[in-house]
């Protein structure tokens, strides 16, 4: 999870991809308080709110997942 709007946050993302290289996934999954607010509800985030921008993100995540997997079906 990143909170973008701190530089440390993007300075650690900067970090991470330089020394990991291809080994880190491209998405990258937003501090939102959608997210943050969906354990308490006991819902996973995509029951809580599925068009936030928390839930778009771990959307596109899995789709990279399953594409690093070679994955049947997936673009």
């Amino acid at each position: 999870m990143l909170d973008s709007r701190t530089r440390l946050g993007q300075s650690v993302v900067a970090e991470v991809r330089q020394h990991f290289g291809e080994k880190v996934f491209d998405t990258v999954i937003p501090r939102t308080t959608r997210l943050a607010e969906a354990p308490s509800h006991g819902k996973p985030i995509m029951a809580y709110d599925p068009y936030s921008a928390g839930a778009a993100a771990y959307e596109v995540l899995s789709g990279e997942v399953a594409q690093r997997l070679g994955l049947p079906g997936v673009v």
